[in-house]
């Protein structure tokens, strides 16, 4: 985020974590957990792009609870409305 000023400047708002504190960072960490049931940490990342599709499409077709137990795939391609745009 080198560039949070510019980001701030068009009057979006900007968090910053702070350093080793991952309760600021709850939705990231929640993802880290669910890559790591995939991918362990230590393990090397597979080099076959249709292994790492079909981990991202496992990922993306599993309902969470921030998105009221619907799945991030289904959330992304909702059409977004005047005033989610403006949120």
């Amino acid at each position: 985020m080198a560039l949070h000023k510019d980001v701030a400047a068009t009057g979006l708002p900007v968090f910053l974590a702070y350093p080793r504190s991952p309760w600021d960072r709850g939705g990231n960490e929640n993802l880290n957990r669910i890559v790591r049931e995939f991918l362990p940490k230590g393990v090397e990342i597979p080099s076959d792009l249709r292994h790492l599709a079909a981990i991202a499409a496992e990922i993306n077709n599993r309902p969470r609870k921030i998105h009221n137990w619907r799945k991030p795939s289904e959330v992304f391609t909702e059409p977004r409305t005047a005033d989610a745009s403006t949120a």
